[in-house]
């Protein structure tokens, strides 16, 4: 508990003496405990249903095609997600498929590299309920940085800063 502090104890510790990290995990079939998120990173769509982002990201990040991501969509209809692809795959795969682009602006904006990754998105999104699935998303010409302000020094995504640096691309997601 904390020392001489029993109010913030009495927050973390429950009746039957069980400490509350603030994670979330699962028991896997060997036994051991995996931790697959926070409880403070999970948010609640319009619908209120409730979506484990890092859930998601990790099985995004599987993914050939994908380098980073970021789930979005807290009070939204549905989660959408945020991708800086994997561009060196993603340029031998162009090579490979007849893309043509004179920067990643261009690549990222190419109607052939947008369908791949839609065919990605599909695909990855097997496996989850309806409601966590990601119906939209937007490729990112840039990776999340520390520099940046989307990252923090231990790497994980501030997603407070990612959400105000790309509203306008979040707010696209949900014009009906």
């Amino acid at each position: 508990g904390y020392y001489k502090q029993p109010e913030k104890t009495a927050e973390v510790i429950d009746e039957e003496g069980w400490f509350h990290t603030g994670d979330i995990g699962e028991i896997t079939s060997d036994g051991f405990l995996k931790i697959t998120d926070r409880k403070k990173e999970i948010f609640k769509t319009s619908g209120g249903k409730y979506i484990a982002p890092q859930m998601l990201e990790n099985k995004f990040k599987e993914s050939m095609f994908i380098e980073q991501i970021a789930i979005v969509g807290e009070n939204k209809k549905h989660p959408s997600a945020l991708i800086v692809p994997s561009f060196d795959f993603l340029k031998k795969w162009a090579g490979s498929h007849g893309v043509t682009y004179s920067n990643e602006h261009d690549l990222i904006a190419n109607d052939k590299v947008i369908a791949r990754f839609q065919e990605e998105v599909d695909r990855m999104n097997q496996g989850f309920g309806n409601w966590e699935q990601i119906k939209k998303f937007a490729l990112l010409p840039k990776e999340f940085s520390i520099d940046g302000g989307e990252l923090t020094p231990t790497l994980k995504l501030r997603r407070k800063t990612i959400n105000d640096k790309y509203a306008a691309i979040i707010d696209d997601f949900y014009i009906e």
